[in-house]
């Protein structure tokens, strides 16, 4: 690095850059939103955990979605509060790193958390008789595991590759997050090696989950069609409904944001796009999963009933 460069120690979350009063009202309601993810999804673990009717592979994988929306606000949306309040406080550069790596590793373990889910209803309803002995809970948890590991390796080495790149200044990251392409503008050289890493890993955790899950809905399709008595067909429509809810607002949300030329989309849309990607999806799902989920508001009912 040359003798008169600075190395940059921390970064200013430029974030909205609106008047005051635009960020106390955004402050407010992403508190009050922050607040709901927490309740929703936990209430989500806690039916989990307290109604054994809920303890099969579904609710399973369904468990571990709601700890990943969890920590997905968890690592953006507290440092995105402070912004609004204190928007000149920096962030160091091993906090923005870290909160690179956590928000890659759960959004790739999302990715691969709703492939196993709709592995698991294709199994449920195109072979129900064979569905426990396929979906043993050994086989349960080896699809859980590998989604964390692969979500978190591969984190890892976007992280890694970022790590090998100078950042001598500017110190301003345009986004209310570190996010991942917001902070490689900043670095001081050639970063080709991270866009093409990017592009390949989007075609892998985006691009052929999204495959995946699209064949499996359409053998689940067929199947429903066949089903002969109406009311399991409208309970199996109701399931997979509402994952299908869940995955068409996640993978479109982000393969806009990835995949799609950056020309269409200026600066200040692309955050409007990550809050929803990664703020109100998180909020969303306990929502679609509790409203068009019967077996959830049943828990619910008899849970609110033996207080």
């Amino acid at each position: 690095m040359e003798t008169n460069q600075t190395v940059v120690t921390e970064f200013i979350l430029l974030g909205f850059r609106l008047g005051w009063r635009i960020h106390l009202i955004f402050f407010v309601l992403f508190s009050l939103c922050y607040t709901f993810t927490l309740l929703g999804n936990g209430v989500i673990l806690g039916l989990i955990s307290l109604d054994s009717r809920l303890h099969t592979p579904m609710y399973f994988f369904l468990s571990h979605l709601a700890i990943v929306d969890i920590a997905y606000a968890c690592n953006t949306v507290p440092q995105m509060l402070i912004n609004l309040l204190s928007p000149t406080k920096p962030i160091s550069f091993t906090g923005c790193m870290t909160q690179t790596f956590l928000f890659l590793s759960f959004a790739h373990t999302e990715c691969l958390l709703l492939v196993v889910m709709s592995y698991d209803r294709y199994v449920a309803i195109c072979h129900p008789l064979r569905y426990s002995a396929i979906m043993s809970w050994r086989l349960c948890f080896i699809l859980v595991v590998t989604s964390w590991a692969c979500g978190s390796l591969l984190a890892l080495v976007h992280v890694v590759l970022i790590l090998r790149l100078p950042f001598c200044g500017p110190r301003e990251i345009n986004h209310f997050f570190c996010e991942i392409l917001a902070v490689l503008k900043l670095a001081c050289a050639d970063t080709w090696l991270n866009q093409v890493v990017i592009f390949a890993a989007c075609m892998f955790i985006l691009v052929g989950p999204l495959c995946l899950v699209l064949v499996s809905y359409t053998h689940i399709l067929f199947a429903i069609l066949g089903i002969q008595s109406g009311e399991g067909r409208r309970k199996a429509f109701s399931t997979c409904s509402s994952h299908l809810c869940v995955v068409g607002l996640f993978f479109g949300s982000a393969i806009v944001m990835y995949m799609a030329p950056k020309s269409r989309h200026p600066e200040e849309q692309q955050k409007v796009l990550f809050l929803f990607y990664s703020f109100f999806n998180p909020m969303l799902n306990p929502l679609i999963y509790s409203l068009r989920n019967a077996e959830v508001k049943g828990a619910l009912r008899r849970v609110i009933s033996n207080i």
